[in-house]
């Protein structure tokens, strides 16, 4: 299946901090099953599974009870949740996004919607410090939580390393031919399939690109193929389908196994991300470590991610994604040009980059309590860091 999310943040930090340190002692707490999902590890790394269900007040119990029986001297919190404050030793936890907070506030949601802002906001400032994904993130953070900005590192993603392996083989492309009946010109969505991802209007305008083409007899098998969620949740979407007239045009693959994903990329003649809200927004630069043209949305961390290296829309205006798809189809210097700088920018974000300055981070934090090395050196061999893995 297709990997989105916190998961793919925690497989990737933890993989870098095990092939960057092999002193400090960490222990991953969560379900075996997804920390087998890591992959190996060296020795100073130890699985403690967590048998209470997630978010459960049991499983902060036991979590809080299994941080004070190791001894451990700081805890990384991998996504933001509610945790007790009560830990014996400091925490640092990372933001992905704002997002159910935002749509919490516009639904106006009374007293649960209140006690669960209250609880982030105590959880945030009981945090040493703030990992966020990105400038937006920590510009959300500090508006929403009025948390100082001294206390919020970026920390940006990066691509997973099964998407650098260069671009697809002869048999990649025979396999999606074969497996999905993949024989045409297509553009691409991938990504969870949710209200503020705006597939919705990324269909309206291949409809209406498609209708445009049609004047002037171009790509007239040109598909759009969207992965991700099973689309079963969205009957909206089947009806915009339908509504827009391209029910043989649109193509739902569901979900699709990494190895795969990647050859979609490589094969796509654009990549299409119109997404109203996004924390980092990861696919744009998975598309882009292939050298295909993106188009995607000019608000959130978007620009950010992506730089000058895509096509950047309004992901209200129907019409004008239509247009950058248009003009970004059928300009060859165009895209010429996107592919050189979509290399560049894709390669600016590395894991590596990014989980030594988390180190530096647990070192400057641990530090406060003298209890840690001169920083620039490695944590000593007693030295114990907890990644929570739930």
């Amino acid at each position: 299946m297709t990997e989105f999310g916190v998961g793919t943040y925690i497989r990737n930090v933890v993989r870098t901090l095990g092939r960057l340190d092999r002193e400090t002692t960490y222990f991953l707490i969560g379900p075996p099953v997804k920390v087998k999902e890591i992959g190996p590890l060296p020795p100073n790394f130890h699985t403690v599974p967590l048998a209470e269900p997630e978010r459960s007040l049991k499983s902060f119990r036991e979590f809080r009870a299994i941080v004070k029986r190791l001894e451990c001297d700081l805890v990384h919190i991998p996504n933001l949740f509610s945790v007790p404050r009560a830990l014996p030793c400091p925490y640092v936890m990372t933001v992905h996004d704002m997002l159910e907070h935002l749509s919490r506030a516009r639904q106006q949601t009374g007293f649960w919607g209140s006690l669960h802002f209250q609880l982030t906001k105590r959880v945030l400032k009981g945090a040493a410090r703030i990992f966020a994904v990105s400038n937006f993130t920590k510009a959300e953070v500090e508006k929403l939580f009025g948390i100082p900005a001294a206390r919020i590192e970026v920390v940006y993603n990066a691509i997973d390393e099964r998407f650098l392996h260069g671009h697809a083989s002869a048999a990649d492309r025979q396999l999606i031919a074969e497996r999905y009946q993949v024989t045409y010109p297509f553009l691409l969505y991938a990504g969870r399939i949710s209200p503020h991802k705006n597939v919705v209007r990324m269909i309206e305008a291949f409809s209406a690109l498609k209708a445009e083409l049609e004047k002037d007899q171009l790509f007239p098998d040109l598909k759009l193929i969207i992965i991700g969620d099973d689309v079963s949740g969205n009957p909206d979407l089947r009806r915009t389908v339908i509504r827009s007239g391209v029910q043989n045009d649109v193509r739902f693959l569901g979900f699709v196994p990494v190895e795969v994903l990647r050859t979609f990329y490589d094969q796509a003649k654009i990549f299409v991300f119109p997404s109203l809200y996004e924390g980092f927004g990861l696919p744009p630069l998975e598309a882009m470590a292939h050298g295909t043209p993106v188009v995607t949305s000019n608000v959130s961390s978007l620009p950010e991610v992506v730089g000058n290296a895509a096509v950047l829309v309004h992901p209200e205006n129907v019409f004008e994604i239509m247009r950058a798809l248009h003009r970004v189809l059928l300009d060859q210097p165009l895209r010429e040009k996107m592919k050189e700088r979509s290399y560049r920018q894709a390669a600016k974000f590395s894991w590596e980059k990014s989980v030594r300055r988390i180190m530096e981070v647990y070192r400057e934090v641990l530090s406060t309590k003298g209890r840690v090395d001169s920083p620039g050196q490695p944590a000593s061999a007693g030295r114990k860091t907890t990644a929570a893995a739930n």
